[in-house]
This record gives C-alpha cells, sequence and structure tokens, in this order.
C-alpha cells in the first residue's frame, strides 16, 4: 500500500508522490488513508517545516478512483456526509504545503491541490472538476476554496460546465502563482521552498494561520486577528531582534541589489 504514496524526507522539506500513474493517480482507499498518515507525520515531525506535494507520470492527480469509492459510497444512505466531515484535505496543517501541478490536476485531485498553500503549474497542467459529469459535485473543499481563492465566476465556470482550463488559464484566476516549462517545475518549486525557509518558521506558521483566519470575517474582527496574531510575534521574541539587527547590517539572506545575499 505504501508505494502508492512515495513519502521522502530530505532536511526540513517534505516530498509526497502519488504513485499511480497507471490511473493518473487517482486516490484509491488505500491511498486515501495512507495520505491522511502521512499529513499527520508530517504536522507532528518538529523537523519538517514544508510539504510538496506532486504526482508521478503524467498526472498531479485525476481525483477519487470511483472503483473504490463508488461501492463504498452505494449503501451509505445520509450518514455517509456526516461520517465524511473529518477527512477534509490538509486542513489543520499551519505548515506550508506547495502543489507541484506536473499534468491533469481533476476532481479531487483539484480539491487536493487547492488544498495546498501555493500552487505551481507545468505549463502541461490542466485543471478540471469532472465530478458533475458522474452526478456529483466537490465535497472535500474543492467548491469552498474555488470560490475563496478564485472567485464566484471561476467556480461556476468550472463546476456547471464540467470542463478543464488550461495552466495559463489557471495563472489568470490565481489558482496557480506560476506557470513555468514542464521541466523546470521542481526547479521553481525548490526555489519557492527555500524562500520559505528563509523566513523565520514562527512567523511563516503564524501568516498562514492568519491569512485563513480572516476569511469570511467582518473587516473589524479581521483587522483584529491581525493584531492579536502578528503582534504576538513581536513581544519578547529574540528572532525579531536576531533577524531585525542582520537586516540592518545587509547580512540578511536572499538580499537584492548592491548588497545582494543567496538563499
Amino acid at each position: 500500500m505504501s508505494d502508492k504514496v512515495l513519502y521522502a524526507k530530505r532536511g526540513e522539506v517534505a516530498y509526497i508522490t502519488l504513485n499511480r500513474p497507471e490511473v493518473k493517480n487517482a486516490i484509491d482507499l488505500d491511498v486515501h488513508h495512507r495520505l491522511r498518515e502521512i499529513w499527520t507525520d508530517f504536522r507532528d515531525d518538529e523537523k519538517l517545516r514544508v510539504a510538496v506535494l506532486t504526482g508521478q507520470g503524467d498526472a498531479f492527480c485525476a481525483g477519487a478512483d470511483l472503483r473504490t469509492h463508488v461501492p463504498e459510497w452505494a449503501d451509505a444512505g445520509p450518514s455517509l456526509a456526516r461520517n465524511k466531515l473529518p477527512d477534509g484535505f490538509a486542513g489543520g496543517i499551519t505548515k506550508p504545503i506547495i502543489a507541484a501541478c506536473n499534468g491533469w490536476v481533476l476532481g479531487g485531485g483539484l480539491e487536493l491541490a487547492m488544498a495546498c498553500d501555493i500552487r505551481i503549474a507545468s505549463e502541461q497542467a490542466q485543471f478540471g472538476s469532472f465530478e458533475l459529469r458522474r452526478g456529483m459535485h466537490p465535497a472535500d473543499g474543492g467548491i469552498v476554496r474555488l470560490v475563496n481563492t478564485c472567485g464566484v465566476g471561476i467556480a461556476l465556470e468550472l463546476e456547471l460546465t464540467g470542463e478543464p482550463i488550461s495552466a495559463q488559464r489557471a495563472l489568470a484566476a490565481n489558482m496557480v502563482s506560476k506557470v513555468v516549462p514542464h521541466d523546470e517545475l521542481m526547479a521553481a518549486v525548490d526555489d519557492m521552498v527555500a524562500r520559505i525557509l528563509r523566513n523565520d518558521r514562527r512567523a511563516v506558521e503564524s501568516a498562514k494561520e492568519t491569512i485563513f483566519e480572516v476569511i469570511g470575517r467582518t473587516l473589524d474582527e479581521q483587522l483584529k486577528v491581525e493584531c492579536l496574531l502578528g503582534y504576538a510575534l513581536c513581544g519578547g521574541n529574540p528572532a525579531v531582534e536576531r533577524r531585525s539587527q542582520q537586516f540592518l547590517e545587509k547580512k540578511d539572506a536572499g538580499r537584492a541589489g548592491v548588497n545582494a545575499t543567496s538563499l
């Protein structure tokens, strides 16, 4: 079962690779349970700071493997919805997760990608929500994250038509952060990882938490949440003093210009 998902730890980075290329990395029950184990391990391993998720072959993920999931749902009845509530994709993890979208990103695969914090796409990638073609629609955060990230317009188009969009269209819709030549995808992802690791760990995780906490709140509530979580980092934090001094001495990592430094 574990071979269906490859899990490697390299320094502070976890690399998670869906490994069922013969079915476009579709998620069967084994993969579903293995991913849950991996996300738990990533969350709890203090040595890990960032995760990268991708797929083998020409697909990131084609969604649920209907050969295993449909029989599971057939006799479940309305209780299926309540039983599935704890199974949301990657919720509750404050560490950054990057999706390397190397090809087809469809159905539950789109939900999985949207559950990541940053998506970088190969120029060959295509994104779609095909569930309506099968008589259903997303139920694991796909609609919610499409609306929050891309807006109602693109969410309606993808869901109601069941048609895919190109990587460039996904970029225009804020679905992905950048589109790169296929052979440069992992290099672009590793560069993004390096820029995250350059930053203070507590600040990175607090920023992610703050961003998600303010979604859906009133402006007044949003400002209060940002103030509370942001200034909580400043009080008595030696990292702020140390990093500020590095900045003042022009020695901080990743500087540009005449005082450029490496990441």
